[in-house]
């Protein structure tokens, strides 16, 4: 019996992944040892010490050293992570900001200026409010534990304002207490919804209502956001050609699985009791596959996002979206 690849794979067990962890979209020629993991640990282990050979990628890190020519992986258009992001603008209530455009000007802190989301959410600032990164005062530390820092040095251009919080202090606190005036980030600071003195909330969402701004959006712009994707290590894939299209087709498989769980009436695999009729209304408004793998259907959401990536100042030049994949995943075989 011929010997099958051991590799090691580390990503998040959403549902378009789990039939990777339990077997039943396996990948072709390999044995898998599977490590589920929580996305910023895996970015962490990945991008400092290479230590999966299948890891999931901030894709906004990802891009960065493709740009640089310096990327220990190399991805596959399995887009294992998407999230519209205007629910992650967060604002002191007390500071006259009423509208986006009022961000101009303020301080406002994130966890790290690099992270796909804050790459997301600066574009859309700039394209549909006219505020561009370099008209904001940015203030990076750890959101609720303070000494966090960039996980792959940056160098920005002097037109754009960014410095370091004192590493004593965390992004959410110095919210809490008034020396920010607002947040972006991916996931909400405890302070969210705290009150003040008069007790009202002293920081709330710039976008209450945000599934609505998130859904008039979609429908004007067609714009899913890409977080993450899936990278292969580089010297891997180099010695093993073939490995990169069988990744792929297995996270293809898993996906597929996920569909029919989410779309399955007669029983319900998730424990939400209407998530059937969700699932369709979805379907209705951003179409069947809303969630779509690959380059073609994804053209238009990756020169988006390559354009704020290398107008933020965060690749030194603009990345072609062929560049970010393994070629032999953008031409897979057809019966």
């Amino acid at each position: 019996m011929s010997k099958k690849l051991q590799i090691s794979l580390a990503c998040c067990d959403y549902d378009r992944t789990k039939a990777i962890f339990d077997g039943r979209a396996a990948i072709d020629g390999c044995e898998v040892a599977c490590t589920a993991i929580e996305p910023e640990e895996a970015f962490h282990r990945a991008f400092k010490f290479q230590e999966f050979d299948v890891s999931e990628l901030s894709l906004s890190s990802y891009t960065l050293q493709v740009s640089r020519g310096d990327n220990p992986y190399v991805a596959i258009p399995a887009f294992v992570s998407r999230l519209f992001r205007h629910s992650g603008i967060y604002i002191r209530s007390d500071r006259g900001i009423r509208t986006p455009a009022d961000l101009k000007g303020k301080t406002i802190g994130l966890p790290e200026y690099q992270i796909t989301a804050n790459v997301w959410i600066r574009g859309v600032l700039q394209d549909d409010f006219g505020v561009a990164a370099t008209d904001v005062h940015w203030r990076q530390g750890g959101q609720e534990e303070p000494g966090r820092d960039e996980r792959t040095p940056i160098k920005l251009p002097p037109s754009i304002d960014l410095q370091s919080i004192p590493h004593d202090r965390s992004v959410s606190q110095m919210l809490a207490s008034g020396e920010l005036d607002g947040m972006i980030g991916a996931r909400a600071p405890s302070c969210l919804g705290l009150p003040g003195a008069d007790g009202s909330p002293q920081v709330v969402r710039m976008f209450p209502d945000f599934k609505s701004v998130e859904q008039a959006y979609f429908e004007r712009t067609r714009i899913f956001p890409i977080m993450h994707v899936i990278g292969i290590r580089r010297s891997l894939v180099e010695q093993h050609p073939w490995l990169a299209v069988n990744v792929y087709k297995a996270f293809l498989r898993a996906k597929e699985q996920a569909w029919y769980e989410l779309g399955q009436i007669g029983h319900l695999f998730n424990s939400l009791p209407w998530g059937v009729n969700e699932f369709n209304a979805t379907r209705a408004l951003m179409g069947d596959d809303y969630w779509p793998y690959g380059l073609a259907a994804n053209r238009h959401v990756l020169e988006a996002f390559t354009r704020y990536h290398f107008e933020q100042g965060l690749s030194v030049r603009r990345v072609r979206p062929e560049e970010l994949f393994h070629p032999a995943t953008l031409d897979l075989s057809k019966v």
